[in-house]
């Protein structure tokens, strides 16, 4: 264990002065699992869309377009926020949307025999992101704090938050690129895989969310976090990166099938 935890601390030496984010790294590792799980039909029908751009490629759309006045709707559909007690649908839904909405809207769209060449395209670049937002657990937080926003940490010293810890800082500073964390993920059987993929999104949501209810208890504010606490949740990381990679494919199965 010791020699695990040392391996770590160098990781984080290493990356800490350059780090890029989950939102970029994380997203494409998700896009390289599901791509390797993909059904030749599936290949061939997002070819049709993406043309060159494979799953890696197209994963980080939904936050480039962020700063586009035009896209700003599409905002909400990154997250589902709502109270640790309840559950999806038992508070009323955003005006704007949420990730829910956001995955069954662009299944839906892409669906559609008579949406167009390039909803098809659009749609299918946020759905890819948004799965992948959906497996990163305080995108599934709590209402009240913004999916963990509003609980100020110190990483490594630096200012923080803890959905910036899970977003960015953790992935990061491991110091992989999104190639080599997906070719050093665990390998999964069918047997794991058929599990993995077995239920609703609402289901997944749900897991997301208890996930997200013990990371609230894993800090507390101005908490300083170093290297144990990356030691400790690196593994539900790779899980959850798995996970989504594993899931997305089946959407997109399922979608093109």
């Amino acid at each position: 264990m010791r020699i695990l935890i040392l391996l770590f601390i160098l990781f984080f030496q290493i990356s800490y002065s350059n780090p890029p984010f989950w939102s970029k790294t994380g997203h494409r590792v998700i896009g390289e699992v599901a791509q390797n799980h993909l059904k030749s039909k599936t290949k061939r029908s997002i070819k049709k869309l993406l043309g060159n751009f494979n799953l890696a490629g197209a994963s980080n759309f939904a936050d480039e377009i962020k700063a586009d006045k035009r896209y700003r709707k599409f905002s909400a559909w990154h997250y589902v926020n709502f109270p640790k007690d309840k559950k999806y649908g038992d508070v009323s839904p955003s005006e704007h949307g949420d990730l829910i909405i956001g995955i069954n809207t662009c299944i839906k769209i892409i669906k559609q025999t008579n949406s167009s060449r390039e909803d098809k395209i659009f749609y299918l670049k946020m759905l890819i992101h948004l799965v992948g937002d959906l497996h990163q657990p305080m995108h599934v937080g709590r209402l009240e704090d913004k999916g963990g926003n509003d609980i100020h940490v110190l990483w490594f010293n630096k200012e923080s938050n803890l959905h910036k810890v899970w977003d960015y800082n953790m992935i990061n500073d491991f110091g992989m690129s999104y190639s080599e964390l997906a070719g050093n993920l665990p390998s999964v059987s069918k047997k794991e895989k058929k599990e993995i993929q077995q239920g609703t999104i609402i289901d997944w949501v749900e897991e997301s969310q208890d996930i997200a209810n013990k990371l609230y208890e894993s800090v507390e504010k101005d908490e300083k976090l170093y290297y144990q606490y990356g030691y400790k949740w690196w593994g539900t990381v790779e899980t959850q990166l798995q996970k989504g990679g594993i899931r997305l494919a089946k959407v997109l199965n399922d979608t093109f099938k």
